[in-house]
């Protein structure tokens, strides 16, 4: 059974101001998703899935994904061309919900769904793929970050801060927007979002590394299908996937487990972020 993996990177990078899916990184000039690739082949991912815009189509497999089409069994969705046209006055696709619903004829088993623009660390892909040796229709699993280690020094982040059970499965998982590391009068580490909530850091954070049952594409359109009865006309709103998965739990229709990681994400979500991150993948031997 071929596992797959999708890897979206159809976002428009409006705060990294280019982009970001072919920024490269050290002397192998290599890309965030080339580490995501690396380390997916290296777990037993034999099926690749890459959710990109139509217009970025020829710079994405120049810089990032031709390499691959040798290695593994490699397929290009354009979320932009996916289902009903775009409202007047929307640019930019539905989310990541739908990025991930876009591939649903392109899998053809169990898949990890990530963030091209994301470093995951390697740790992460062999307990997926072993999730995934034995999938369950009702039984979804996701990397599990502690938030202290999800924070960018150059501006606020958006992570899905998730509460668990005393087993590590997933009770609830909600979207925190503008979270950055702040420090208390007696020298105390916290995290701050920007509707004024606060963190100690430990907690669980999902930051779009996703394993799922093939099974799950069916839920999700379904799902999607009721986002767009509201939301078919509007300029802005999005249909997330953690959001899907967090209504499924909630209604009991599937169980969500956490991986833990202490693995330190990376990522460039502003410009300014690129020069620590190529200082981290040094110091980890990738680049």
């Amino acid at each position: 059974m071929k596992k797959s993996l999708i890897a979206m990177a159809a976002g428009m990078g409006s705060r990294f101001g280019g982009l970001k899916q072919a920024a490269k990184f050290g002397k192998s000039q290599k890309t965030m998703l080339d580490f995501a690739l690396e380390d997916a082949l290296e777990a037993g991912f034999g099926e690749f899935v890459f959710v990109i815009r139509r217009d970025i189509e020829k710079i994405f497999r120049e810089s990032v994904s031709g390499k691959y089409e040798n290695l593994a069994d490699v397929r290009y969705v354009f979320q932009d061309e996916s289902g009903q046209p775009l409202p007047a006055g929307r640019s930019k696709p539905w989310g990541t919900g739908h990025a991930v619903l876009a591939c649903a004829d392109e899998i053809s088993g169990p898949f990890l769904a990530v963030n091209a623009d994301d470093y995951y660390g390697k740790s992460v892909y062999a307990p997926a793929a072993n999730f995934l040796d034995s999938p369950d229709p009702r039984r979804y699993a996701l990397a599990g970050y502690r938030l202290k280690n999800t924070l960018s020094k150059n501006g606020g982040v958006s992570r899905g801060i998730c509460e668990t059970d005393e087993n590590l499965r997933l009770a609830s998982i909600r979207e925190c927007a503008g979270l950055r590391e702040r420090t208390a009068a007696d020298g105390t580490k916290f995290v701050e979002a920007e509707d004024g909530e606060k963190f100690s850091g430990d907690e669980f954070a999902s930051l779009n590394f996703w394993a799922f049952p093939k099974e799950f594409m069916e839920r999700l359109g379904t799902d999607f299908e009721k986002f767009l009865s509201v939301n078919s006309k509007s300029e802005k709103a999005e249909f997330y996937l953690p959001k899907a998965v967090d209504g499924a739990v909630a209604e009991k229709f599937a169980e969500a487990v956490v991986m833990p990681t202490d693995e330190r994400w990376q990522g460039v979500t502003y410009r300014a972020d690129a020069e620590e991150v190529e200082k981290f993948l040094e110091s980890e031997g990738r680049i």
